[in-house]
Formats: structure tokens, C-alpha cells, sequence
């Protein structure tokens, strides 16, 4: 498919976009994001409905345009996190670019940044300054450790929101060093709390007219994952330490290996679940063996029992090994891969993956939202933009500047 490029001067066909529908219909958001967390509360508030402009200029791209490819309107990391976002271009190291982003803000209701700290008030884009402008805004500041304090200055990225939240220290198995994921699930659980909290002050400012300025830290948003294991210490003295996938009231309770590189997750619950496990794998020496009689003996003989374990599910496929288990009573899933997830039939018919249309690659599937809604679900149908696609939106229809003053912006750079 050949993609058209972008116009040099305005394109006065592109200026009207359709109803998408949903609970956030006529919320506007202004976005000024960058890599991960800051456009994914974007991306939660569009899957609502909202209309989602994001703010980039040629000068100063999301760098998320540039990984995994040389296009970068074509770049995969950029394609899967900006579904439905509007792209307008403004040069904000130009003061007639800030003065537009200003102007612009000033016709939104929410104002999301992730910018480096202090960014924002040396160009005049803090609270303070925009709520002059807009005194009901919204504006949702994400951050490493927040906005204030004495580490608000420091920023970072995913596997540093990890480290420092304390969730790294307890990933992992026995006596290895931290682990971690290879997801930017700091940056996503910071992104969706962001939006959690875009839609609470939504709520607080249509009670009583006020806007609200919403500090986020990434750290605390990931220490909230960490749990009981937060406080353990202060009640059992123990400090918590990354044991697997073991269970301290449950066992068996993990991972086991399959043929083909497959996996399965079992847990048992009690002892019916455990004779019908032994059962299943055709295991009645293990039902019978002192050493795992009781869910005390299992767990001083845990280390034993998971090798026992592993020795007879490494022949069985995982699916239908998982699926014995379960009519049997047991909990037990296959350990899913990414190819799997993707090509299953229930998550699909379930809308879990939804097919987007753009100039970058025509239809393609994307992750659409965890939730289903009735009777206004918002329309998902676009991929993510290209750089400026959406400038005569913006620009025109919603800021209603004339063709040939558009086009002098272009043509000096303000626009870029």
C-alpha cells in the first residue's frame, strides 16, 4: 500500500472527523507525552471516547517514532500504543508555538504531560500558568518520583520505576539476582492510574466547577502493586525475598514444563485437589509417599515435590494437560506466549484485539480495551497517526485560524 504524504501546506479535506461515541464523548485532551506512560493514559481516555490531540513537532519527536523502524510513521512501538490519537504539530521552542499549545489548552479539559521536570515552567505550561488561561483544567503531571520533593527533579524509565518501587526485589526465584520483566509494565500501570485519575477529576470538576492539578509518581503507582509484601516485614520481621512462583499456603503451586517447550500453572488448594492431580498424572506413588502426605509435609518437601511434578508433566501437551486438570477440579492454565494469545479464538471473539485501519500498514490488529461497554461503546477503527495528520483539526476547525494564516505557520516553521 502506498502511504500519501503529509501535506506541505493545509489540507481543507481533513479538517472534519467523525463521532466515535462513548462516555467521554466531548472530553477533550490535550497530550504532551513522550515513549510509554504518558501516552498510554492517552490511549485509556481514548478507548473512552475522548478526543486525544498529541502535541510533536519534527524537531522534537516521541521517541517511540523512531525504535524499531526508519519510518516514522511506520515505527511498531509507536503503532501499538497510539490507536485513535490525533497528532498536530507545534515547534515549542518557537514562542508563537507556545503560545498556540497555550491556546489550545485553553479550549481542552485535560492536560497531560510527562515531560522532564521543570521543562513545563521554564516555558510557561505549569498549573499555575495554564489555569490562568483555563481555570477548570485538568492537568495530569507524570513523573518519576512526582513533582515535588527533594528527588523531583530525577527522571527515569520503566525498569527504574520497577527497581525503585520494590517490585524487581521480588521477581525471581531462590538465591538469584532480581529479575524484573521485559515489559514496560511500570510505564503502563503509571499510564492507566493516570487515567483513573483524569476521570476522578472529571467527576470532581463537574460537582463543582473546579479543575485540578493531579501530581503522579510512577514509583508510588508501583509500590501500590507490591502489596502485603510492602509491610511484611513490620509484622513478621522477615524482609521478602523473590521466591518463584511458590505459594506459602498452597502447594504444588507454579509453573511446570511440557512438551514442545509448553507450560503449565497448577495450584492446589487442598487435598482433594492433590489426589486428583496424582491422579491425573497417573502419580498414586506421590499420593502415597510420606514426604508429601500433608500440605505441611508438601511445603518442607517443596523443592522434591516441584522435580516429581516437573518428571511427569514434561511429556504431556500443555493445553490439554491444563484442561484434564480442570475437569478433574484442579486450577491449572497453559503458560500462554505472545503467538498464542494472538491467534486465540475466545480472545478475539471477545474483542480483546480489534482491527485498525491507517496509511501506515492498512488493517492491522491492535490490543483494544479490557472492558466492554453498553449501550455507547466508543468506535475503535484508526491506527495511530501520522506526524500532523490531524493539523487542520486542530488548527482550523478547533482553533479556527483562516488557510493562509495556517499556511504562514507552516512555512516559518511554527507549525513543523
Amino acid at each position: 500500500m502506498t502511504r500519501r504524504p503529509p501535506p506541505a501546506l493545509f489540507d481543507q479535506t481533513s479538517s472534519e472527523l467523525p463521532d466515535r461515541g462513548g462516555p467521554l464523548k466531548g472530553v477533550r485532551v490535550v497530550e504532551l507525552t513522550k515513549v510509554w506512560a504518558g501516552p498510554y493514559a492517552g490511549k485509556m481516555l481514548a478507548h473512552l471516547g475522548a478526543e486525544v490531540i498529541k502535541i510533536e513537532s519534527r524537531s522534537n519527536l516521541d521517541e517511540m517514532r523512531a525504535y524499531g523502524g526508519v519510518d516514522i510513521d511506520a515505527a511498531p512501538y509507536f503503532l501499538s500504543i497510539n490507536q485513535e490519537i490525533l497528532s498536530a504539530q507545534i515547534n515549542l521552542k518557537t514562542a508563537e508555538g507556545l503560545d498556540l499549545l497555550k491556546s489550545l489548552v485553553a479550549r481542552a479539559d485535560i492536560f497531560i504531560d510527562n515531560i522532564r521536570p521543570g521543562a513545563l515552567e521554564r516555558s510557561g505550561l505549569d498549573y499555575d500558568s495554564l489555569k490562568r488561561i483555563k481555570p477548570d483544567l485538568i492537568q495530569c503531571s507524570i513523573k518519576m518520583w512526582g513533582s515535588e520533593g527533594p528527588l523531583g527533579y530525577q527522571t527515569g524509565y520503566a525498569p527504574c520505576f520497577a527497581a525503585l518501587s520494590g517490585l524487581t526485589a521480588l521477581v525471581g526465584h531462590d538465591d538469584e539476582a532480581p529479575k524484573g520483566m521485559n515489559i514496560r509494565y511500570g510505564d503502563s500501570t503509571a499510564g492507566a492510574l493516570a487515567a483513573l485519575a483524569c476521570i476522578a477529576a472529571l467527576h470532581h470538576r463537574e460537582s463543582t466547577g473546579e479543575g485540578q492539578f493531579i501530581d503522579l509518581s510512577a514509583v508510588e503507582a508501583m509500590t501500590s502493586l507490591v502489596g502485603d509484601s510492602l509491610f511484611a516485614a513490620n509484622v513478621t520481621g522477615v524482609v521478602p525475598q523473590a521466591d518463584g512462583n511458590r505459594h506459602p499456603d498452597m502447594c504444588p503451586h507454579g509453573a511446570y514444563p511440557c512438551a514442545d517447550q509448553g507450560w503449565t500453572s497448577i495450584a492446589i488448594a487442598n487435598e482433594a485437589e492433590w489426589q486428583a492431580l496424582c491422579t491425573v498424572l497417573r502419580a498414586q506413588p506421590l499420593a502415597a509417599d510420606e514426604r508429601f502426605s500433608s500440605l505441611a509435609a508438601r511445603l518442607a518437601n517443596r523443592t522434591a515435590l516441584e522435580a516429581e511434578i516437573a518428571a511427569r508433566t514434561i511429556s504431556h501437551d500443555a493445553a490439554e494437560l491444563a484442561e484434564k486438570l480442570r475437569k478433574a477440579g484442579v486450577a491449572a492454565y497453559p503458560c500462554m506466549s505472545s503467538l498464542d494469545l494472538t491467534t486465540n479464538a475466545f480472545l478475539w471473539q471477545r474483542e480483546a484485539f480489534r482491527m485498525v485501519s491507517d496509511d501506515n500498514a492498512g488493517s492491522r490488529p491492535v490490543i483494544g480495551p479490557s472492558w466492554r461497554m453498553n449501550p455507547d461503546p466508543p468506535l475503535l477503527n484508526n491506527g495511530a497517526p501520522r506526524l500532523g495528520e490531524h493539523n487542520a483539526h486542530v488548527f482550523r476547525t478547533i482553533m479556527g485560524l483562516r488557510e493562509d494564516e495556517m499556511n504562514d505557520l507552516i512555512a516559518r516553521k511554527v507549525i513543523d
